[in-house]
């Protein structure tokens, strides 16, 4: 199976125990567990409209939209590319997702002329250079941050409407930058640590935010991903929590 507009190959892979059906490319950036758990932070309920920042193969939004039906979902990816197969994959799995080609610093018009209840994103972890070596440039847009932080989340910002939220995961080590980039048009911050395992440092985070909020920030309790203190066996070991988001489709809130 061959991609839309790059002779590269394609993969189909299962997603929330085969509910989706994602093609997306066998080299370079691929979504995974990070975009499923963003997915399971969004407090959506049906008829509320939702944009993905970033969308890539449109996984984050497709895994909302099938748990919550009825949204209006609208994604914007830089990679022409990946925003073909976004689209493709909304069609082929029979969920709505209107995706359109632009960058965050020039948004489609259509886009900067609305508002939306919610706004979601898994902006790139790295700052400046990989730490990881890559031949692939969808991949290295993915990974190493070319627009810097505080645009997505004053991006994302500015496309919410009132009382709208914001929902984010990103790497521990980028708190900091993330919680200066949450200005005074953002409240009611909740932040929610995600461990590897239980008594292990928090390697990502999921935060969210409502823009007019007031309430303090909170913190959840850390969301543990693997049962046991260290790998003990072969196969999954994933809590019964992180199960039922990943292969269920469950709500993390």
């Amino acid at each position: 199976m061959s991609c839309p507009t790059e002779p590269m190959e394609c993969s189909k892979d299962a997603f929330l125990n085969g509910q989706l059906q994602i093609y997306q490319p066998k080299q370079g950036y691929r979504a995974g567990v990070d975009a499923v758990l963003l997915a399971a932070a969004v407090p959506a309920v049906a008829g509320e409209s939702v944009l993905e920042l970033g969308c890539g193969v449109g996984v984050a939004s497709l895994c909302l939209g099938a748990r919550v039906r009825g949204l209006d979902l609208v994604g914007v990816e830089v990679q022409p590319d990946y925003a073909d197969l976004a689209r493709r994959n909304g069609h082929s799995n029979g969920i709505g997702f209107d995706v359109h080609t632009g960058d965050l610093s020039n948004m489609p018009p259509s886009i900067r002329q609305r508002s939306f209840d919610h706004v979601i994103a898994n902006p790139p972890y790295y700052m400046g250079q990989s730490r990881v070596a890559s031949h692939s440039t969808s991949r290295e847009m993915a990974h190493v941050e070319q627009t810097p932080l505080s645009l997505w989340i004053d991006t994302a910002t500015r496309r919410l409407g009132h009382r709208g939220r914001l929902t984010l995961i990103q790497r521990a080590d980028r708190l900091r930058d993330v919680l200066q980039a949450c200005d005074d048009r953002l409240g009611a911050l909740t932040l929610w640590p995600i461990q590897a395992r239980t008594h292990r440092p928090a390697q990502l985070f999921l935060l969210t935010a409502q823009k007019g909020g007031r309430t303090p920030l909170t913190i959840r309790n850390p969301l543990i991903m693997h049962e046991g203190a260290q790998h003990e066996r072969d196969g999954e070991s994933y809590t019964k929590q992180v199960r039922g988001v990943l292969r269920d489709g469950m709500a993390l809130i």
